[in-house]
C-alpha cells in the first residue's frame, strides 16, 4: 500500500530515466564518436519498445476508464501519460541536439553527413544511379486523397509525407483561384541500409541518409504530376504491441501466438511522431485520416525518425572511432580442448560473458550431442540468435540418437516469429517441444543432460542469468554456472517435470524457483539479515539486477535498512526504490552502470553472519518475475566460484566513471569520489586476464 508520495518511484518514469542514461552515453565525449551515434540508436530503439509496451499498457487503463493507481505506484493513469509525453518530447529534443553535435565532430574527422542539397555533381550522378538500381524497385508510394481509404501504416516504419502544389492547367488558370494540393506517402524501404556511403573524395568520407536519396529523386517518382512545389517530411506511428491471445480451442498454441503477433499490424496507434517543420495543412490532413487526437501522444521530432538505424551506422574503416574489440578469455582451468564434462565432474566453473567466451556453452552442447554415453538433453530457450548454433547442436543431438526436450517460450516479446520458426524446425527434426505453462512465461535459463556412467545416470548442467544466444553474448554481461552438483541438478530435473505436469508443485531445498518460492525465499534471506542486524551482528545485502519494480520487495528492503542492514544495489534499468532517505532507506545505496556492454546479470549476496550466501538467477525483483514467470535461482556452493562472484560485484560497485547514483532527484548524476578511477567493465576484463596469469 502506498504510504506517501515519495516512497516509490513510478516504474514508467524510472524507465525513461534509464533511457536518459543511454542518451548520456551518446553525449559523453569520452565514448568513441561512432559509438556515440550507436548509443543514440539504442536510445531510439528503446523508446520505440517503451511506447509499444509500457505506454500502451497505461493507455489501455485510461481507455478502460480506470485510474490505475494501485498498479502505477499511486499515479493516475491519465496524468502519467501526460507526464510521459512531456519527458519524451524533452528527451527527443535533446537527442536531436546531441546528434547535431556528433555530426559536427565527425566533420572534424573528415566524415560528412550531407543532405540532398549538398551533393556535388559527381555525387548527384552516383545518387541517381543508386536510386534507380537499388531504391526505386523497392519503393512503396501511395497517393492519398479525400475519398480513398487511408492505408494502414506499419508499426515504427518511417514514411515521407509528400505535399505537392499542382500547377493549374491552361483551361483553369484564369478562372480558378484555388491551388490544388496532392498528398502522398513514401515508405522508407527496410531492406536497404539507411546510410548510403558515397565515393570517397580527397580523404573525405561522405554519407547520405536513404531518406535524402529519395528526396533528391522525387522528380523521377512523381514524373506524372505537374507540380510547382513539392516537400517531404518524415512521420511514423508506434502501435500497441501487447499480445491478445484468443481462447479458440481448435487452434494450437503456435497458431494462437502467430495470430496474436499478426494482430499487432493493425493494433491501435499509441504514438505519432512527425517532423516539426511539416506544413500545418499536411499535419492536419494526416491526423484526420489516421484518427489521431491531440490528446494522444503526438510528438514533434526532427528531420529523421527511426534513429535506431544509427545502430548500424557504417564504420568507414575508422577503428579509431570505435571501441577496441576485446578477445573473450578462456576460463582458468577449463580448456576448450578435451572433455568439458570430465572437468565439470570434478568442480563447478563460472562463465562471465563477454569477458570470457560463450564457446563453452556451445562446446558443452556439442559434446553432449556426440557423446554416446549421453542419453538425454533438456533445455529452456527464451531468445536465440538469428542463425543459432545452439539450435544446430540440439538438432545434431537428435540425429545422434539423444532424447532432446526443448521448452521454448513462444511469447518472448518481439522474438515470437523467430521462436515459432525454430520450434517448427526443431520439431520436424525430432526434438520434443514443450510450450510452457498456462498463464506463465518460462524465463529460466537452464540446461540438464543425463549421462550413463558405470551403469548409473549422472547429471551435468548449466544455469545462467542470460539467454543462450551467441550474438547477445558478445555485448550482454551474464553469468553461467557449469555444475555436476547432484542435489542442484536433481532439483533442476523437477523444474522440467513441472513444465509437463503443471498441476504438481515441487519442493526445493536448493534452487529458488518462481512463481511458487522466489518471493518467500528472498524474504526469508532478507529477514535473516534483519535479525542479525538487530542482534548486533554484521549484516549486509548486495544485489545486482536489471530492474527493481516489486513494491513488496522494496518495502522489505526499507525494513532491512531501518534495522541497520547495509544494502548495496546495482540496478541497470528501472528502480522504484528511493535510496538514502533518512528514516526510510538511509542504509541503502543504489547505482546504475551504463557503458560499452549491457549489464544483464542477477546476483544476490547475503552476509549470513559471516557465512556468505550467494545466488545467481534469471529473475529480477519485478512482479512479473516473482509471480508470473518460471524463473530459476541457483545457490553458489563452490568457494572459488563464490569468491569470483564477490570479487566481480565489488569491481562493479567500485565504478566511479560510468556509475550513476539513484537518488530522490532522479537526476542521473555520475558517481564522483576521490578514489582511483575505476571503469568497471574495463577493470572486469583485467581481473580475468590477471586470473589467467596467476
Amino acid at each position: 500500500m502506498i504510504k506517501n508520495k515519495n516512497q516509490y518511484i513510478n516504474r514508467e518514469i524510472s524507465w525513461l530515466k534509464f533511457n536518459e542514461r543511454v542518451l548520456q552515453e551518446s553525449a559523453d565525449k569520452n565514448v568513441p564518436l561512432i559509438e556515440r551515434l550507436r548509443f543514440a540508436g539504442i536510445f531510439s530503439n528503446n523508446l520505440d519498445e517503451f511506447f509499444k509496451v509500457r505506454y500502451a499498457t497505461v493507455k489501455r487503463i485510461v481507455d478502460a476508464g480506470k485510474k490505475g493507481k494501485s498498479v502505477l505506484g499511486g499515479e493516475i493513469a491519465k496524468d502519467l501519460l501526460d507526464e510521459i509525453t512531456k519527458i519524451v518530447i524533452k528527451q527527443q529534443a535533446k537527442s536531436i541536439e546531441i546528434i547535431r553535435e556528433i555530426e559536427k565532430e565527425l566533420e572534424d574527422q573528415n566524415i560528412f553527413l550531407i543532405t540532398e542539397n549538398e551533393l556535388s555533381e559527381s555525387q548527384e550522378e552516383f545518387v541517381k544511379k543508386y536510386f534507380l538500381q537499388n531504391v526505386s524497385p523497392q519503393l512503396t508510394t501511395i497517393i492519398l486523397s479525400d475519398y480513398a481509404e487511408f492505408p494502414t501504416l506499419k508499426d515504427t516504419a518511417a514514411y515521407l509525407a509528400i505535399r505537392m502544389l499542382l500547377k493549374p492547367d491552361d483551361r483553369t488558370r484564369e478562372t480558378s483561384r484555388k491551388i490544388e494540393k496532392r498528398f502522398a506517402l513514401i515508405e522508407i524501404p527496410k531492406g536497404i541500409e539507411r546510410f548510403v556511403v558515397l565515393p570517397r573524395d580527397r580523404d573525405r568520407d561522405y554519407v547520405i541518409m536513404l531518406d535524402d536519396v529519395i528526396r533528391f529523386c522525387m522528380d523521377s517518382i512523381f514524373t506524372m504530376f505537374d507540380y510547382s512545389t513539392i516537400s517531404a517530411h518524415m512521420i511514423k506511428i508506434t502501435r500497441d504491441a501487447e499480445l491478445d491471445i484468443d481462447n479458440d480451442l481448435s487452434k494450437s498454441f503456435i497458431e494462437k501466438i502467430y495470430s496474436s503477433v499478426e494482430g499487432r499490424k493493425i493494433s491501435d496507434p499509441v504514438r505519432f511522431v512527425y517532423d516539426k517543420n511539416i506544413g500545418k495543412d499536411t499535419l492536419e490532413f494526416l491526423k484526420e485520416k489516421m484518427n489521431v487526437e491531440d490528446t494522444d501522444s503526438v510528438i514533434p521530432g526532427g528531420r529523421y525518425h527511426n534513429k535506431r538505424d544509427y545502430l548500424s551506422f557504417p564504420s568507414l574503416g575508422r577503428q579509431d572511432l570505435l571501441y577496441d574489440k576485446i578477445t573473450p578469455l578462456p576460463i582458468k582451468g577449463l580448456s576448450l580442448e578435451g572433455s568439458l564434462l570430465e572437468k565439470i565432474a570434478d568442480k563447478d566453473y563460472l562463465l562471465y560473458t563477454p569477458y570470457q567466451t560463450f564457446a563453452y556453452v556451445l562446446k558443452f552442447l556439442r559434446e553432449a550431442a556426440l557423446d554416446p554415453k549421453v542419453k538425454t538433453i533438456k533445455i529452456t530457450v527464451y531468445r536465440l540468435a538469428n542463425d543459432s548454433q545452439v539450435a544446430a547442436c540440439l538438432s545434431n543431438a537428435v540425429k545422434n540418437g539423444k532424447q532432446v526436450t526443448l521448452q521454448i517460450e513462444l511469447r518472448a516479446r518481439f522474438d515470437e516469429h523467430a521462436n515459432i520458426r525454430y520450434a517448427e524446425e526443431l520439431q520436424a527434426e525430432g526434438v520434443k517441444l514443450i510450450f510452457g505453462v498456462p498463464g506463465l512465461k518460462v524465463h529460466s535459463k537452464i540446461c540438464l543432460i543425463e549421462r550413463e556412467e558405470a551403469g548409473l545416470m549422472r547429471r551435468y548442467g548449466f544455469i545462467s542469468t542470460g539467454n543462450f544466444n551467441e550474438s547477445t553474448a558478445k555485448i550482454y554481461t551474464d553469468y553461467t554456472l557449469f555444475t555436476a552438483n547432484e542435489p542442484i541438478l536433481k532439483e533442476l530435473n523437477k523444474v522440467f517435470d513441472f513444465f509437463e505436469t503443471t498441476y504438481k508443485i515441487n519442493k526445493y531445498k536448493h534452487l529458488i524457483v518462481s512463481p511458487h518460492y522466489t518471493t518467500k525465499v528472498f524474504k526469508q534471506l532478507i529477514d535473516q539479515e534483519i535479525d542479525n542486524a538487530k542482534a548486533g551482528k554484521e549484516a549486509f545485502i548486495k544485489i545486482k539486477m536489471n530492474s527493481f519494480t516489486s513494491y513488496d520487495m522494496v518495502d522489505r528492503l526499507y525494513k532491512a535498512s531501518n534495522a541497520g542492514v547495509k544494502i548495496q544495489l546495482i540496478i541497470r534499468g528501472i528502480c522504484c526504490l528511493v535510496p538514502g532517505v533518512k528514516g526510510m532507506s538511509e542504509n541503502i545505496e543504489a547505482i546504475s552502470i551504463v557503458d560499452k556492454f549491457l549489464e544483464h546479470p542477477r546476483v544476490f549476496i547475503f552476509c549470513n553472519d559471516g557465512d556468505t550466501k550467494a545466488y545467481i538467477s534469471s529473475a529480477d525483483f519485478m512482479t512479473r518475475n516473482l509471480e508470473n514467470r518460471v524463473e530459476v535461482g541457483c545457490p553458489i556452493y563452490d568457494e572459488d566460484v563464490k569468491q569470483e562472484l564477490l570479487d566481480t560485484f565489488e569491481i562493479s560497485w567500485a565504478d566511479n566513471v560510468k556509475a550513476r547514483v539513484f537518488n530522490e532527484a532522479q537526476d542521473n548524476a555520475y558517481r564522483k569520489n576521490d578514489k582511483e578511477k575505476v571503469r568497471s567493465q574495463f577493470a572486469m576484463y583485467d581481473y580475468y586476464l590477471d586470473k589467467l596469469k596467476d
